[in-house]
């Protein structure tokens, strides 16, 4: 048996016995340039030809099928602990202010120390931000963009006292009838 022969299948035997144990779409790719190489040493080509069938075959393989695979593998994956808190909803529980940087957010149940994603403004508590990304150990907020069509200042901690269900079912009858009188307290 000649000597490249057997550093190919080596080769591949590696390769193979990587990309099962870290299952992670590292080596496959090579296992693929291996069994070309292989093929080209039992043709009988020359060693220059066989690694640079290997190369080449490894590289087509990685940058051609790898993006498809990777897609298709992390199709069901769930994000967990950091990179779930992204795109989520949070209430300031102490003021976000980058000057001094402060800040408290509670997002899910979750305290998390936050910063603002615009420097100069401050978030006081009580305000309803998304969670736009992590940096480090912090959260990156912004004001909601709902809660600053609601309030133009997008900032002020304006909560409604809560109604009863004869003050709901009073404004249900008013709108039906066209009244617009406002619920009494």
């Amino acid at each position: 048996m000649n000597e490249m022969l057997i550093v190919w299948l080596i080769l591949l035997i590696v390769t193979i016995v990587v990309e099962v144990y870290s299952l992670g779409l590292t080596s496959i790719w090579f296992s693929g340039g291996a069994l070309a190489a292989i093929a080209a040493d039992l043709l009988g080509a020359p060693i220059p030809v066989q690694v640079i069938l290997f190369l080449g075959v490894s590289l087509l393989l990685l940058f051609s099928t790898r993006p498809i695979a990777v897609r298709y593998f992390n199709r069901d994956r769930v994000r967990t602990n950091v990179e779930s808190m992204v795109g989520r909803q949070g209430v300031v529980t102490g003021e976000v202010d980058n000057l001094q940087g402060i800040g408290q957010v509670t997002v899910s149940g979750q305290e998390w120390s936050a910063v603002g994603a615009d420097d100069g403004l401050r978030i006081p508590v009580g305000t309803v931000v998304d969670v736009l990304a992590v940096r480090g150990v912090k959260l990156v907020v912004k004001v909601d963009e709902q809660m600053k069509r609601v309030d133009p200042d997008g900032l002020k901690n304006q909560i409604p006292e809560p109604l009863s269900v004869s003050q709901i079912e009073e404004m249900e009858s008013e709108n039906k009838t066209g009244g617009s009188a406002a619920p009494e307290k």
